[in-house]
C-alpha cells in the first residue's frame, strides 16, 4: 500500500480540486481568450501554437484534433528540419531552445498572416525560444494568448536578454494554476511528483475553445471544427474544410 501523502487518490482528489477551482477563477480570462479565437477565425486567420518540451501536448489540443478548430497549425522546433532543411542532428541538442534566433526561423517557415493569432504555451514562460516567439509576434501585430503558470513565472528569472517573460507580452494570458516546478505532490525529504499542467492546460484550452464556438454560433456564423477522421466521411470532410486554408496549415503524420 502506497503512502496516503503520495497516491493516486491524494493526486486525484487536488488534481480535482484544482480544476474545480480553475473553473470559476479563469471565468473571465477564458471569455477574453475566447475572443480572440473568435476574432481570428472571422478575420480569416489561423490560429499558431507553439510550445516546447512537455508544453507540446497543449499544441496538440489546440492544433489538428477531432472536435478542434480547423484554422490552427502546430509551430515546432522540429520544424527546423522538416520545413528548413536543417540536419535531423540538430535536434541532439537539449539546449537548442535556448540559442538565439530559433523562434524567428519557424517563424518565418510558417509565413503567418498579421490577422494570424499565437498561442504560446510555457509552464515556465521564461525559455529564450519561447519569449523570443512572442517578442517576434507581436513586433509583427500578431494577438498573443498565453497559457502559462504565473505562480512559476514569478518565482524564477528571465532566460531571455530583454528581461521580458511571456506572461508580459500576451495580450491575454490563462494562468494553469500549477505549481513552481509543476509537481503536485511533495515527496518525503525533498522533491515532488506528478505534474499538474497537462490537465490544466487541456481544461483551459477546450473551455476557450467551446467558448469561442459559442461566439461564432451566436453571431450566425458556424464553427469550421474537425470531425474524427476514424468515423465515416470524417476524413473527406475534413479535407474540404482545409481547403480554404490551403498552405497556411501543415498537417503531418506525426
Amino acid at each position: 500500500m502506497s503512502d496516503e501523502s503520495v497516491s493516486a487518490r491524494r493526486f486525484a482528489r487536488e488534481g480535482m480540486a484544482v480544476l474545480d477551482r480553475l473553473t470559476e477563477s479563469a471565468r473571465d480570462d477564458v471569455a477574453r481568450a475566447a475572443g480572440l479565437i473568435a476574432d481570428c477565425v472571422r478575420a480569416d486567420g489561423v490560429i499558431q501554437a507553439f510550445g516546447t518540451g512537455h508544453s507540446q501536448a497543449m499544441v496538440l489540443e489546440v492544433a489538428g484534433r477531432a472536435g478542434g478548430l480547423v484554422p490552427t497549425n502546430r509551430l515546432s522546433i522540429a520544424d527546423l528540419v522538416l520545413y528548413g532543411g536543417d540536419a535531423p542532428s540538430v535536434l541532439d541538442d537539449p539546449l537548442l531552445e535556448r540559442e538565439p534566433g530559433v523562434a524567428a526561423r519557424i517563424y518565418d517557415l510558417a509565413a503567418p498572416r498579421t490577422a494570424d493569432l499565437f498561442v504560446i504555451i510555457s509552464n515556465s514562460g521564461v525559455n529564450n525560444v519561447i519569449v523570443e516567439m512572442a517578442l517576434h509576434a507581436k513586433e509583427r501585430g500578431h494577438r498573443i494568448l498565453a497559457i502559462t503558470s504565473l505562480a512559476h513565472t514569478r518565482a524564477v528569472p528571465a532566460g531571455h536578454a530583454s528581461g521580458k517573460k511571456l506572461a508580459d507580452l500576451a495580450d491575454v494570458v490563462l494562468d494553469n494554476a500549477a505549481p513552481p516546478g509543476d509537481a503536485l505532490l511533495e515527496l518525503p525529504g525533498g522533491g515532488a511528483v506528478c505534474a499538474l499542467s497537462t490537465l490544466t492546460g487541456v481544461l483551459l484550452v477546450q473551455m476557450a475553445v467551446a467558448e469561442a464556438s459559442g461566439l461564432l454560433l451566436a453571431a450566425g456564423e458556424r464553427p469550421p471544427v474537425y470531425v474524427s477522421a476514424n468515423v465515416p466521411g470524417g476524413f473527406e470532410g475534413n479535407l474540404e474544410l482545409e481547403k480554404r486554408y490551403a498552405g497556411r496549415i501543415r498537417r503531418t503524420a506525426s
